[in-house]
């Protein structure tokens, strides 16, 4: 059949405009991103990381012209996210925002572990640190880590520490075998018990968050003594380190954003150049401040380094052979809640151990 030319230009515009709809349609397809993203979180809603990941993930969804919500998948100390997002599709739409708890400490409080801290993620950006501090009974007479020190070597086995995180425990673990210490441990499964019972004298001391603990500092119901970062806090440029006293100290508890393993390098820097935009902007580094975040971010290769380095501290921190069981010891009078958290009795945790001097 032979088309007249009006009939063939209407052919050829029709078929023009067929073929711009598949492109357009394959590029849609393509694109990233054109959906929701998921931040996945290890810890429950009000938590320091809940809420800087609020703040950073609302602006990274008016960056990217989408919409991000939050996943709170708290329990088993952060294990049940992580497993979740290293079996997630590795497309961009699936993110993890976590702590050390998930990717240096847990492989060495687990009992199992059912992913692999390195091999199941791609890392993205770090976006800070969440700074700890050693605070105790301001009925202790110590007024530096020094002080502190000298008194737990005159009296071995007097003292305690709290923990309610795993930074805490990494903390008051590396504190005693670097000091050479013999310090009792008691675990909780929160902050704020614990804290409650450094409070009421119960416990000697505890290292915490600056966000839940400087409260409590600011009403003189805590002496804070050192940050347990290497170099002071910005936050509180006031308080010596803990590397001041006992060389070789220096624990951060960092924050990060990674995806499953082999994602797309160019999701990887599209997100990483976005977030680091984001964590570089004075209001947001202020709001995050705010909230007891120092706020700084780098490349993926950096986080992946980072994530490595961290790995390997946590392992010297944990290297120690001998422990003894925490309820019921006769120094102690702990709350209810520290007596029903029992060595061993979490599901997946190993009993709870602690340096012994010279160890």
């Amino acid at each position: 059949m032979t088309l007249l030319p009006t009939q063939h230009l209407r052919a050829v515009a029709l078929f023009a405009l067929i073929f711009a709809g598949l492109v357009s349609a394959a590029s849609a397809q393509t694109a990233y991103p054109n959906r929701t993203i998921t931040l996945v979180l290890p810890f429950a809603a009000g938590s320091g990381t809940d809420t800087t990941t609020r703040l950073i993930g609302k602006e990274l969804g008016t960056a990217l012209g989408v919409n991000t919500v939050i996943d709170n998948k708290a329990g088993a100390n952060g294990s049940i996210a992580a497993s979740y997002v290293a079996r997630s599709a590795p497309d961009g739409y699936t993110l993890f925002v976590t702590t050390n708890t998930t990717h240096s400490a847990n492989p060495y409080l687990l009992k199992t572990m059912s992913y692999d801290p390195i091999k199941d993620f791609t890392p993205i950006a770090r976006t800070g640190d969440l700074p700890f501090m050693l605070v105790i009974n301001p009925e202790i007479p110590a007024n530096s880590v020094a002080e502190l020190i000298a008194l737990a070597k005159k009296e071995p086995g007097k003292f305690s520490y709290a923990s309610g995180s795993s930074s805490a425990i990494v903390s008051g673990a590396t504190f005693a075998r670097l000091a050479g210490l013999d310090l009792l441990h008691v675990p909780y499964k929160s902050s704020p018990p614990a804290l409650t019972d450094v409070i009421a004298g119960r416990v000697s001391m505890m290292f915490i968050d600056v966000p839940t603990g400087l409260p409590h500092v600011n009403a003189k119901a805590l002496r804070a003594l050192a940050v347990t970062t290497k170099k002071r806090s910005a936050l509180l440029p006031d308080l010596p380190t803990m590397d001041d006293t006992v060389k070789g100290f220096d624990i951060t508890s960092w924050q990060g954003y990674l995806g499953p393993a082999n994602m797309p390098k160019d999701i990887v820097t599209r997100l990483n150049t976005e977030i680091r935009k984001i964590v570089e902007r004075p209001d947001i580094k202020n709001q995050l401040a705010e909230r007891g975040m120092e706020a700084f971010s780098g490349t993926p290769e950096e986080f992946d380094a980072f994530l490595k380095e961290q790995l390997a501290a946590d392992a010297a921190a944990f290297a120690f052979r001998h422990g003894r069981a925490c309820p019921g010891h006769p120094r102690l009078s702990l709350s209810q809640e520290a007596k029903t958290w029992m060595p061993g009795t979490s599901p997946g945790m190993t009993s709870w151990i602690w340096p012994r001097a010279n160890d």
